[in-house]
């Protein structure tokens, strides 16, 4: 944490001037450990705080709007879908294995109901895991947290279809869309129409799913202009089809709010680089509006909804300002926070068995020293896994591109070493 600062002053005016976000999503990473601390160590408070104001929502809607905002630039900036793919790879899902490996680990040891699936269900549950899309197969999530890193993977390959089809740029039809669904659809359509029937449904399904967005994915990467449009349908329809009927948790109006949220946020990052005009905040205002509106039976959710526009809009705000180095670095290492705090608590619950017994002051000593044995853990994911993979997925995309620039195929400019952090995914 310390060393934070010098890496701060020397950082490049590019990387400064995105401090907003990694602080955006610090702070995020913060609220949404305290809402996960609450059954384990405050059962009592969580309802009536919850009534009020939903933090996990309202963490989860700054990280959808963060990634929402600038993960489509790496994917433009280079314009090689194989680039982006290599990137996410390496972003994503080494710490999604440690994350994994951990919560099996406490499964088999029993500290966890899943351990439960691996007997009935083990290559559904494994399959699924691995593309990130288990929500959308609406097989369970080995870790509480993980369900909203299958919404960002349908994000990653919708972008990847719209920008193989060169509709790309038209983010804030797909907001609008997205969120027009959700209006319309709120409460009508099914959650588990293609995966429900058994266990031999669910792995048919997701093996399906999985071989045909493989397939479309390796549609996109080939050479032939006709064949990537194709993949690029085939990817957006399963998709598509997934958000429609077969979620799981938080449930149909929800997910296609999620990606209304960001596609959002493409947009107000489209409008601050002038891709598009400044009316087009005013069609973007539409999307948190829906949400209230979808919301309107829950306060705690409108109040998280609204809190987390209103952050991003300060954010942007203050986007030239000077962030604070303890904040930003919380942001730099806010995917290991996210991805492992469940670790922690999934272990203060087994042996906290009846939390109201305990007195308070020695509930908030345990809360800090979780938040304490959390942030030194994720110092060190960061320095011996995240920060290594990201390297090398930087090594294989210089390398590809190289050997593009050699046969004389063009390729994207290479993404400077010190933004890493900033196009990571929740």
């Amino acid at each position: 944490m310390l060393s934070a600062a010098p890496a701060a002053a020397s950082a490049s005016p590019h990387t400064r001037r995105l401090a907003w976000l990694d602080a955006l999503r610090g702070l995020a990473a913060i609220v949404v450990v305290f809402e996960h601390a609450l059954e384990p160590l405050w059962p009592e408070a969580r309802t009536p705080i919850k009534a009020v104001f939903d933090p996990g929502w309202y963490g989860v809607l700054v990280f959808f709007l963060v990634s929402g905002y600038i993960v489509p630039a790496s994917l433009e900036r280079r314009g090689s879908v194989r680039a982006f793919w290599i990137s996410r790879f390496f972003r994503l899902w080494p710490l999604f294995a440690v994350c994994v490996a951990g919560m099996m680990l406490l499964a088999a040891a029993g500290w966890d109901s899943l351990h439960t699936w691996w007997g009935s269900r083990p290559v559904a549950l494994a399959l699924a895991h691995a593309g990130m899309l288990q929500n959308l197969m609406y097989v369970p999530n080995l870790a509480n947290v993980l369900w909203t890193l299958s919404y960002e993977m349908a994000f990653y390959l919708l972008l990847t279809a719209m920008f193989s089809l060169g509709v790309h740029r038209r983010s804030t039809a797909a907001a609008l869309a997205f969120a027009a669904a959700a209006v319309l659809g709120a409460g009508l359509l099914p959650v588990a129409l293609l995966s429900a029937g058994g266990a031999g449904r669910m792995l048919t399904v997701v093996v399906v799913v999985t071989a045909v967005l493989a397939a479309g994915l390796a549609a996109t990467l080939s050479g032939g202009r006709r064949v990537r449009q194709v993949g690029a349908v085939v990817i957006a329809g399963t998709i598509l089809l997934l958000l429609a009927v077969n979620q799981s948790y938080p449930g149909p109006w929800q997910g296609l709010f999620i990606l209304a949220t960001m596609f959002a946020g493409t947009a107000l990052y489209r409008v601050e680089t002038r891709g598009l005009g400044r009316r087009h905040i005013a069609w973007v205002a539409l999307i948190p509006l829906a949400g209230l509106w979808l919301a309107r039976a829950e306060l705690g959710t409108q109040v998280a909804i609204a809190a987390a526009w209103l952050t991003f809009a300060a954010g942007t705000a203050l986007r030239h300002r000077t962030m604070p180095s303890w904040l930003t670095w919380l942001g730099l290492v806010s995917y290991s926070i996210y991805l492992l705090h469940p670790l922690l608590l999934e272990s203060v619950e087994f042996f906290l068995p009846d939390p109201p017994a305990v007195p308070p002051a020695a509930r908030m000593t345990l809360l800090a020293g979780v938040y304490a044995a959390l942030l030194g853990l994720c110092a060190l994911t960061w320095r011996w896994v995240e920060l290594p993979a990201q390297r090398l997925g930087r090594r294989l995309i210089s390398r590809a591109e190289s050997r593009r620039a050699g046969s004389g195929l063009a390729g994207g400019s290479e993404e400077p070493a010190d933004e890493p952090h900033v196009f990571r995914a929740v």
